[in-house]
């Protein structure tokens, strides 16, 4: 201060005396306050000793001269010591912003494991080892990298694929206990068994299933030979049909009616039909909603790989597949089967009522030659030798399927590695163990992967890692029936996994070829799955990530990649049943499906022909993509979760809708109320996303409060106005039932076609040739607005902070 008044009187010397405006004291009343007072610039003013308040005064008048000189005086000093005033300032900061930041890093050495992070580029967490060794997301990634990179995953897959593993047997107890063996020589918190006791299926060998010509009389004639006669359909109603034979393209409702259309009636007859597009069960059930009395089914060369480098189907080949439309135990729907007797005889709405069978393509080409009736069209025709398909009917058929039932135990196996910060939620990765031939792509793949996953996660918490919630390794057994084993789990802990499951990850059909990578995954996690793909390599592309790989040729890469989640996969359950968000990731060939999927010829060595000597490469990666995706589900700080993807997915629906808004119009009907409820859920996510940026990041109360509302947003969508019991698959987009928007855009679509159009059957099995109905579509919209209106309410958080006037 000194120096300052030096450097004024200074000014005052130099100044060629302009007139300038000072203060000084005026007693009084006021203590300390001051008066302006305007002086000539050759009279020097005496500083006050003491410092006092003091109130400032607008400046004198453009016609008062003393104070123009006066100012110039304060201008010039100004000048010389503003660069003083900035240094200081500048020091002043750079202290202070030293002495926080050594305070801070001294308290967050202090608090160890809960040093907490939002982003990739922050630390993680710091080290039990020592208070200075901090692990960054680029450490997390090198040690995952580093320790995967161990792994013998060959080895294991092919020892794994020579084993007899099938639900129930001898072989599969074996396999379950050298699982089991292999987590707990791991470093987890917990390992422990499940053992449910299901009802299966077998194919019953002194009563094999038979197929035979009929004769003039209507009586079983000539017997055709099942190449295959071990394979079945498990859950296929028992007992024997006769009908006339009718080519059904690959059964989805869209080929029946079809047929219809062209006069041939699938009604009381026996339906051939290709393997593909659908599953087995929604063959069956569709055939059934037409009235249909059995299904043959077949593998078509024209759905396969003709490549001549390449390994194919044999010819005398059938293909597994249970015909349960459903997951689980379909005994005890909507409970768990721990203990049978606890519950009354009842059966899953989803078990056919007429049988099925799975043939070889040569018993095909045997059926399809004896058919007469209309050609089929060019894109029904397949690639079995003789004449062009015809569609029927061709001569009467006796099929006769003697599958019997039998109580099961299966057993599930376990292996944890606890949180550190949210113990009490779950990422939850799995995989099948269980298969009815070799299994190689089945399930051995991705039991390997899962082995590997938690020997390398185990090898990073020995160095320094822990994750923020818990990491849940899981080996599913009864896969092969329906995810059996995944599915009696959901059931028996649904009021208690909804609250903690985060997360579900599949490695189920992870390696099925090495062209393009498909994520059949819940909305919630498109964002994430992008995110990671462009830091895992391509195995086949160098030089590119998976995401270069793809959006090379693309300009929407999640158009390429993601698909919904199927039904037959594990992820489902956990999504349609139980509200988790879940992804499976599979690598497959370009547009040809793997061949030997539940057939005895799904070996390692066909397998890695297929893979023409890759197949090492495309483990490691889907085993990288995995690895990392479990880093971030686990240890991000906030969860990362798209929960405004949902509100994207209602309005492509609604795009379809409005298609039929006319149509609804002329009958006094609206879709408005959907609309509003679509609004709100936009509103609530975008009111939801603010208030996490604008919050504090280490406020760990706050932080845990929004993890709950976003790991909660797929429980959201369950419809809360259904029985679980009658409609497992509650979820509004992706289950099954009347409750859901497939179900009302279907219904929708019957007032622009006749009464007998059967669409209404591929959502929620509405029998064919019912109409429009203004009361059934009343019903839907309710249950659809008020399902996503209250996604919209608990996303917006507490009552008194929801804002909408629905």
């Amino acid at each position: 201060m000194e120096r300052l008044w030096g450097l004024i009187q200074g000014a005052k010397r130099l100044s060629p005396g302009p007139s300038q405006t000072i203060y000084k004291r005026v007693e009084g009343t006021q203590q300390g306050r001051l008066e302006e007072e305007e002086e000539d610039g050759e009279e020097v003013a005496e500083l006050p000793a003491h410092v006092c308040p003091m109130e400032l005064r607008g400046p004198e008048p453009l016609g008062s001269q003393p104070g123009r000189q006066n100012l110039g005086l304060w201008a010039a000093a100004g000048r010389r010591s503003a660069p003083y005033l900035v240094l200081m300032a500048l020091l002043i900061f750079t202290g202070a912003f030293l002495l926080g930041y050594v305070a801070f890093r001294g308290s967050c050495q202090a608090c160890g494991d809960d040093v907490l992070v939002v982003s990739e580029d922050v630390n993680y967490e710091t080290s039990p080892d020592s208070h200075h060794s901090t692990l960054y997301w680029s450490d997390l990634q090198a040690m995952f990298l580093r320790h995967l990179g161990e792994g013998r995953l060959e080895d294991i897959i092919r020892q794994t694929s020579l084993r007899k593993r099938m639900a129930g047997s001898a072989g599969m107890a074996a396999l379950a206990q050298d699982v089991r063996a292999a987590l707990l020589r791991q470093k987890l918190d917990h390992v422990w068994t499940d053992t449910h006791y299901v009802g299966l299926q077998f194919p019953d060998p002194a009563h094999p299933n038979t197929l035979h010509w009929v004769d003039e009389a209507g009586r079983p004639g000539e017997k055709l030979p099942l190449e295959d006669p071990d394979v079945y359909c498990p859950y296929s109603a028992t007992g024997n049909v006769t009908g006339e034979l009718v080519y059904a393209h690959y059964g989805r409702p869209e080929d029946l009616q079809h047929l219809r259309a062209r006069g041939v009636e699938p009604t009381g007859r026996l339906l051939l039909v290709r393997l593909g597009l659908i599953g087995f069960a929604q063959k069956v059930a569709s055939a059934q909603d037409f009235g249909a009395r059995g299904v043959l089914m077949y593998p078509d060369p024209a759905d396969f790989s003709q490549d001549p480098h390449k390994p194919g189907l044999s010819s005398h080949r059938a293909v597994y597949g249970h015909v349960h439309l459903g997951t689980g135990d379909p005994y005890t729907p909507g409970f768990p089967s721990f203990n049978q007797t606890q519950f009354p005889p009842v059966q899953s709405s989803g078990l056919p009522s007429i049988p099925a069978q799975p043939i070889s393509a040569n018993v095909a080409f045997l059926l399809l030659r004896k058919l007469e009736g209309p050609m089929a069209p060019q894109e029904w025709q397949g690639r079995l030798p003789g004449s062009p398909y015809r569609l029927g009917p061709g001569p009467g058929l006796h099929l006769g399927v003697n599958n019997h039932r039998a109580s099961t135990p299966i057993s599930n196996i376990f292996g944890c590695i606890e949180g550190r910060s949210e113990p009490d939620h779950y990422v939850v990765i799995g995989a099948q163990r269980d298969a009815w031939g070799p299994g190689t792509a089945k399930s051995a793949v991705g039991t390997t992967i899962l082995l590997e996953l938690v020997r390398t996660f185990s090898s990073m918490v020995s160095n320094g890692f822990r994750p923020r919630r818990s990491l849940l390794f899981i080996s599913w057994d009864g896969g092969d029936f329906g995810s059996v084993g995944s599915t009696e789990w959901l059931e028996g802990y649904l009021s208690l996994l909804h609250l903690k499951a985060v997360v579900y990850v599949s490695l189920d059909n992870a390696v099925l070829g090495d062209d393009k990578l498909h994520a059949k995954t819940s909305p919630l996690l498109i964002s994430i799955i992008e995110n990671i793909l462009k830091q895992v390599d391509s195995p086949n592309h160098s030089g590119q990530t998976l995401y270069e790989q793809v959006a090379f040729n693309n300009h929407s890469w999640d158009a390429e990649v993601i698909q919904p989640l199927p039904m037959d996969s594990s992820a489902y359950s956990f999504t349609a049943f139980a509200g988790v968000p879940a992804v499976e990731f599979s690598f497959v060939e370009d547009g040809q499906a793997y061949p030997f999927l539940h057939t005895k010829d799904d070996t390692y060595e066909n397998l890695h022909k297929v893979l023409q000597g890759r197949l090492p490469a495309v483990v490691q990666a889907v085993a990288q993509l995995t690895g990392q995706l479990l880093i971030r589900l686990s240890h991000d700080h906030l969860l990362p979760l798209d929960f405004g993807r949902y509100g994207d997915v209602v309005l492509r629906h609604i795009g379809s809708l409005n298609e039929f808004s006319g149509d609804l119009k002329a009958r006094g009907l609206t879709l408005q109320w959907v609309y509003s409820a679509r609004g709100d859920y936009i509103r609530a996510a975008e009111k939801l996303r603010k208030e996490i940026y604008s919050s504090e990041e280490s406020d760990e109360r706050l932080t845990r409060m929004y993890n709950v509302r976003i790991m909660r947003v797929e429980f959201y969508f369950l419809s809360q106005y259904v029985s679980p019991a009658d409609s497992p698959f509650r979820h509004i987009f992706l289950g099954r039932g009347d409750h859901t928007l497939g179900a009302l855009l279907d219904h929708v679509r019957l007032l622009r076609s006749s009464g007998s159009r059967a669409l209404g059957a591929t959502s929620s099995r509405v029998a064919p040739g019912v109409g429009f109905q203004e009361s059934r579509f009343r019903r839907q919209l309710a249950l659809l607005t008020w399902t996503l209106q209250g996604a919209a309410n608990a996303l917006g958080g507490d009552v008194w902070n929801i804002d909408n006037n629905f």
